[in-house]
């Protein structure tokens, strides 16, 4: 198998660093609103890498953090007047579920920054002990030019970086490169107590610390966007590795940006969306097929128009899955003479499944590979195949499909007096000032492909 390594710029074989384990850490979202489809690609690239290790055997420890205290988390419970940890823990909740909704699988282990408060100061005076950090006015600087592997996983050069004065100069750093570990408090902020005082941490010192905690000093795969390459990944690398004296980690991986119709995402330019405003339009099964459809390190351009192509594209596996399993069902016998080539054929396309996921994780050949095995499927499965051909066929669909992470299951239609009936409770839930119930029923009803839109008139809906 081979990886697209960041760090040395090339394809490498991988080779871990405990037989047959995968410790893998990706960068989470900050959890200040609903996930927009941006944090979506990442999200299901990884869920995506992780399943084909454990498909080809490995046992992964995959570890993804929730960044909990932020700038734009404490801005949000200011503009709402509620505590930071309210908005953390209520949008925690909502990206699981726009998660569970794009079939990711839950993580080893979800951290979050305010319960490793301790391991990251822990980390920081270890810097300052053995030079690497500095103390000024309760403000923890990294020294960035002492650490000499500084911009390896960039390419960046640091002088070149000063002189396009890319970097904000502060008057106490000793050198205009240096980054934060801790900051001083603010009025009206969260805080911890510190040997600098009242402060909190920066946000690069929580994915070292994190990362170390709960799988080891040097880890298999950090990933994450191509956006967290500089300065996040290369500050992580560098703070990491002068406090355990370590490689950090063996690979990188990146996925590449998403634009909306040939566009930067933006909520200037209007184009900005919401996971949950994708899900009201779409099954999220069709935005995570959508996203698999082009190799993870191209640039992914979303449109209405491609979303409509991916969800053909996958109605059709579905379909064909639905089929075989329909005949299965009713099917009878052992394997047949005649079928035995056929059973060769099906370990053909396997094959050239795994051939293209053992090239980077190259998920766009992979699905090739597994329209073509639709296609077999449709031509020599039929009423008069055998139980057993028929079972080693489906066994074969389901494994690939999984890898992918496509559920290949049609969703059970919902009757309209069914819709009404569900309409009427989420309204006297709503007079009765039940929310929460009134709020479930809504979800319910998105889960099954219908859409609420709250009217003068009354309650309107139509199916997604």
């Amino acid at each position: 198998m081979k990886l697209y390594n960041t760090l040395s710029k090339k394809k490498e074989e991988f080779v871990p660093v405990e037989e047959g384990k995968v410790r893998m850490y990706v960068c989470g979202p900050t959890v200040y609103n609903y996930i927009h489809i941006g944090n979506a690609r990442p999200m299901i690239v990884f869920d995506t890498v992780r399943r084909y290790f454990e498909y080809k055997g490995y046992e992964v420890n995959y570890v993804s953090n929730f960044t909990d205290v932020d700038d734009k988390i404490i801005n949000k419970s200011i503009e709402e007047g509620i505590s930071a940890s309210e908005v953390s823990e209520r949008y925690i909740k909502e990206c699981k579920k726009d998660m569970a909704d794009m079939n990711i699988k839950p993580a080893t282990k979800n951290p979050k920054a305010t319960e490793e408060i301790d391991g990251m100061i822990a980390m920081i005076e270890n810097l300052i002990e053995k030079g690497y950090a500095y103390a000024v006015d309760g403000t923890v600087y990294f020294r960035t030019r002492k650490f000499e592997g500084y911009g390896k996983l960039s390419k960046k050069n640091l002088d070149e970086l000063e002189a396009g004065k890319r970097i904000a100069i502060e008057e106490q750093k000793e050198d205009a490169m240096d980054f934060v570990l801790w900051k001083p408090k603010k009025d009206g902020e969260p805080y911890w107590e510190s040997p600098w005082g009242q402060g909190r941490p920066g946000w690069h010192i929580e994915c070292s610390v994190m990362s170390k905690k709960y799988l080891g000093d040097t880890i298999d795969i950090h990933a994450g966007g191509e956006d967290l390459v500089f300065p996040h990944h290369e500050n992580e690398i560098a703070q990491s590795e002068a406090a355990n004296g370590k490689d950090f980690a063996k690979y990188w991986l990146h996925n590449a940006f998403l634009n909306i119709d040939n566009k930067k995402m933006s909520k200037s330019l209007g184009n900005f969306f919401t996971v949950r405003e994708i899900g009201e339009k779409f099954d999220l099964q069709v935005l995570r097929f959508f996203m698999l459809s082009a190799h993870y390190r191209s640039p992914l351009n979303f449109s209405a128009d491609l979303m409509e192509s991916s969800k053909n594209g996958l109605e059709r596996i579905v379909t064909s899955a639905e089929r075989i399993k329909g005949l299965l069902e009713k099917a009878e016998g052992t394997l047949k003479a005649e079928e035995k080539a056929l059973l060769e054929k099906k370990d053909s396309f396997a094959a050239k499944f795994e051939a293209a996921m053992d090239d980077d994780f190259n998920t766009a050949d992979a699905i090739s590979a597994l329209f073509e095995y639709v296609k077999f499927i449709n031509v020599e499965a039929g009423e008069n195949s055998s139980k057993e051909l028929l079972q080693e066929l489906v066994k074969t669909f389901e494994k690939l499909a999984d890898v992918l992470g496509i559920i290949l299951e049609q969703k059970e239609e919902i009757l309209d007096e069914e819709i009404e009936k569900l309409i009427e409770e989420r309204q006297n839930a709503r007079k009765e000032k039940n929310f929460k119930r009134a709020d479930e029923i809504r979800d319910i009803l998105l889960e099954k492909g219908i859409i609420l839109k709250d009217t003068r008139e009354g309650v309107q809906w139509k199916r997604a």
